[in-house]
């Protein structure tokens, strides 16, 4: 049983390996093996130079989650009013650089179930919110789940991204399609809405 979100990063890839983990525009279908590498990727590059305590990327596209995986996975927080992750990390020049990896992986020895993470809640305590709803959820590795891209920064998304990490689901990142305007549009459904109400209190300490 993993007991931080670097664990839960790790252990579902090594479980489902090929399973579909992420589909988002731009990536196509990501399996759990290759998340954990893209989001690796992305810790290599911030820990090629001394990285700052906390992190945030905002880009509105799937590398926020990505970079979120990543400062997880390094113990380092996540924090809007941190630092943003550098363009050249996410992707860039500076992605998945080897003179990162042995400071990335000298970290297993640091991320605790006491490290802090976001909210002033430290990964232990995340990890066990978790639990509690995916048990709620019943999702499992056979769920899919289609989430909109451009609410991707959004708390209660974020805590479905982590609730799907957890069960193991293959979550679908969606750019919702502008409908038509005028007596056309009124014929022509949008995609279901996003409920969010399982998450509200997901970061609330």
């Amino acid at each position: 049983m993993p007991s931080t979100l670097r664990d839960l990063l790790i252990q579902r890839a090594a479980r489902l390996q090929d399973r579909p983990a992420l589909t988002a525009p731009g990536w196509g279908t990501l399996s759990h093996a290759q998340l954990r590498n893209r989001a690796e990727g992305v810790a290599l590059g911030l820990w090629a130079d001394a990285p700052p305590n906390a992190v945030f990327s905002a880009t509105g596209t799937a590398w926020d989650w990505a970079a979120e995986l990543a400062a997880a996975a390094s113990g380092l927080a996540w924090d809007p009013s941190g630092p943003a992750v550098p363009p050249e990390v996410l992707g860039g020049p500076r992605f998945n650089d080897e003179a990162g990896r042995g400071p990335y992986h000298d970290r297993e020895q640091v991320v605790q179930a006491s490290t802090p993470f976001a909210g002033g809640l430290e990964q232990g305590e995340l990890m066990a919110r978790l639990r509690r709803l995916n048990t709620r959820l019943g999702w499992d590795h056979a769920t899919g789940v289609a989430l909109p891209l451009a609410r991707l920064a959004e708390p209660t998304l974020r805590a479905a991204l982590w609730s799907a990490l957890y069960a193991g689901a293959h979550v679908i990142l969606e750019v919702e399609p502008t409908l038509p305007s005028g007596p056309l549009g009124r014929f022509r459904r949008g995609p279901s809405p996003w409920n969010a109400e399982p998450f509200l209190d997901f970061w609330r300490s």
